[in-house]
């Protein structure tokens, strides 16, 4: 535990990584203020030095999380030309189905002023889903300018960028343990997406 009156270096990131291993342990009836903080080490009002309460916690937790992908998704349009279309689809795809999403979800499902504060920073442009969907379509439309997709408007970028996004965020929240991989069903669905 650090002493009293010490900064703490990279203390929201602390508090993030220490929430997301009680979600993955717990689930979010374990998140508290004061496991939060204990699990990072940290003394007990250091989150409320941070953060208004729980609720602002959670949805920066999330907020920063989907930023974090969105961030690692955006760039999937400067691969276009090299490697597969296929593989730079999955190799997206992969990032989300690798993130702490189902978690995170739940948590903010059962924290309605969380939930409302994630929705009021969407709608005022904040990273979410529909940022990665139009890094995806981005993605596709430069293939296309590659001549690796083709320029025919019987082909839609932007709905194969929403069928890839749809069916990650869907394999993302009802994925299990015993479930059939994901990975392989998204890379069997962009495998029937694509020309």
């Amino acid at each position: 535990m650090s002493p009293r009156g010490v900064a703490i270096t990279g203390v929201r990131e602390r508090l993030f990584d220490a929430a997301e291993r009680i979600l993955a342990r717990e689930g979010p009836g374990g998140l508290t203020t004061r496991a939060v903080t204990g699990e990072a080490g940290c003394a007990k009002g250091v989150l409320h030095l941070h953060f208004a309460d729980l609720d602002d916690f959670v949805a920066q937790l999330v907020l920063h999380r989907f930023g974090l992908l969105a961030r690692q998704v955006e760039a999937l349009p400067g691969r276009a030309g090299t490697g597969t279309v296929e593989d730079n689809l999955a190799t997206a795809a992969e990032t989300l189905l690798d993130s702490p999403g189902p978690a995170l979800a739940a948590l903010a499902l059962t924290r309605p002023g969380a939930s409302a504060r994630i929705r009021d920073a969407w709608e005022r442009g904040e990273p979410g889903f529909d940022s990665v969907e139009a890094a995806l379509a981005d993605y596709l439309r430069a293939e296309q300018r590659t001549g690796r997709l083709p320029a025919d408007p019987g082909w839609s970028a932007p709905a194969v960028a929403l069928a890839v996004a749809g069916t990650t965020h869907h394999l993302l929240m009802t994925s299990g343990p015993g479930d059939p991989d994901p990975r392989q069903r998204i890379r069997d669905v962009i495998r029937a997406l694509l020309p």
